[in-house]
């Protein structure tokens, strides 16, 4: 079985994955998406796609619904029980007729989005765009905190061990918010503690 093939990016190392098993559909993806200058990554079924996604990560993931043997959904299934692609964006494309519970479906199994052909070029531009632009941001940040964390001399494991202290605190002060409510004291510790966890959460992303 072939693999999948790609697209060269012209200067960006974001990669976005086209998933179908018509070669005229990936062709018009390719053709709407390349304005962008992402690299894209074409499968023509899901056992392809899934291939792509443990090779690499992408951006976001525009997976056909109707494809034979495994179909979207099984793909986007498979996609979601691995760690590195749990998060990664999937706008699934349909075919016109299908009723309201193939929507549910696809959202059920993961969609951040749902397009139904034919679909409008300008459309899927702007969200495949808005996606690969939170995809750099995200990357952006773990690379800062990467390099706070290489600059402070703290670990992982240090990190692991602060979260697991303050995660101790947070239960005893949860029962203390349960006996005696928020006032005072309590509550005034308790904005400490949060504003702890969401630094804390900052710097281990």
């Amino acid at each position: 079985m072939n693999d999948a093939h790609r697209t060269p990016a012209t200067g960006s190392d974001i990669k976005i994955l086209l998933v179908d098993d018509r070669p005229e559909n990936l062709l018009a993806l390719e053709s709407i998406l390349a304005s962008l200058g992402h690299e894209l990554v074409t499968a023509a079924s899901g056992e392809q796609a899934l291939r792509a996604v443990l090779r690499e990560d992408f951006a976001v993931i525009l997976l056909d619904v109707r494809m034979p043997g495994m179909d979207g959904f099984e793909v986007a299934a498979h996609i979601r029980l691995r760690e590195r692609s749990r998060d990664t964006p999937i706008i699934f494309l349909t075919a016109a007729g299908d009723g309201p519970h193939q929507t549910l479906r696809g959202y059920a199994a993961g969609a951040a989005d749902y397009l139904t052909k034919p679909f409008d070029p300008w459309v899927l531009r702007a969200k495949v765009g808005v996606f690969a632009e939170l995809h750099r941001k995200n990357r952006q940040l773990k690379e800062q905190a990467e390099m706070l964390r290489e600059a402070a001399g703290v670990t992982p494991r240090m990190l692991d061990e602060l979260s697991n202290r303050l995660g101790a605190i947070e239960g005893t002060l949860a029962l203390l918010i349960e006996q005696s409510g928020r006032e005072g004291p309590v509550g005034r510790l308790e904005r400490r503690v949060v504003h702890m966890r969401t630094a804390l959460d900052a710097v281990r992303i």
